[in-house]
């Protein structure tokens, strides 16, 4: 899942692809390198963000997603956690949600449930403005496997059916560096919920916390996560660096496909 933030003030791409150029360029770009999946979000959700009008996150990703569906067969995923964005970007060509609140938001998950698009639940404990001041667990992993798994069972109750939901588990999202490492080292467990597991550890803060490295030079901590994820029982990895990502987990898929 390639990542295409439509925002000022995204952690690592804030500013780059507010243009509608600029934008269709890199999705057709991610693309090329190989995304089956591309995720257009037009609010940040990185710590201390501030709250985006549903007007204004509309005008950010319509026009690209629009424009993509005219450009490229990828699906194009809506990052977002407005019911009415979801119906907007939803009739104007997306193909699937992917909610950072897990369709806790008003009139989300009935949004959700009429349009019948595969939708992706993530947990976050609190929210972008406070989520991470001391956030704490008494199992970080257990917590976050009981949360997504109430959530799937109220989506499953408001109509939409298993097969279109995907889960994740939030790295970053309310959560300690060692909360992520954790998380990570036990991702397995969430298998038991039944779902494919999506994972978005791509620059985080978090690798540069193991590594050192700023934002901008996180490539080789990210696909390092990535591949760990994967082996870990991930179906899907949200990434910036599509092109690379994908021959990271080319290999691995090829040597998981190898063993007995």
């Amino acid at each position: 899942m390639g990542i295409l933030n439509i925002t000022p003030d995204s952690f690592s791409d804030g500013g780059y692809f507010v243009g509608l150029d600029a934008a269709r360029e890199q999705a057709e770009r991610m693309a090329s390198d190989g995304a089956s999946i591309i995720d257009i979000g037009g609010e940040s959700t990185r710590p201390g963000a501030e709250d985006v009008s549903e007007s204004l996150e509309l005008d950010r990703v319509l026009p690209i997603v629009e424009a993509l569906k005219e450009t490229t067969d990828v699906p194009i995923s809506i990052d977002t956690s407005k019911a009415a964005v979801m119906r907007e970007a939803v009739a104007a060509g997306a193909n699937m949600i992917n909610d950072v609140l897990a369709l806790q938001a008003p009139g989300a998950i009935e949004a959700a449930t009429k349009l019948q698009v595969p939708v992706c639940l993530m947990h976050m404990q609190g929210h972008p403005r406070s989520m991470q001041q001391a956030p704490v667990y008494d199992d970080v992993t257990a917590d976050v496997v009981a949360f997504l798994g109430a959530r799937v069972e109220k989506c499953v109750e408001a109509g939409i059916p298993r097969e279109l939901i995907i889960v994740d588990p939030g790295f970053g999202f309310g959560k300690t560096h060692e909360h992520n490492v954790e998380l990570l080292a036990n991702l397995r467990q969430l298998q038991t919920l039944g779902f494919p597991v999506l994972v978005g550890l791509s620059r985080k803060s978090t690798l540069g916390q193991i590594t050192g490295r700023d934002v901008s030079d996180r490539l080789t901590d990210s696909i390092a996560a990535a591949v760990i994820a994967v082996l870990s029982g991930a179906a899907i990895i949200r990434a910036h660096d599509v092109k690379e990502t994908v021959d990271a987990l080319e290999i691995a898929r090829t040597v998981m496909e190898a063993g007995t």
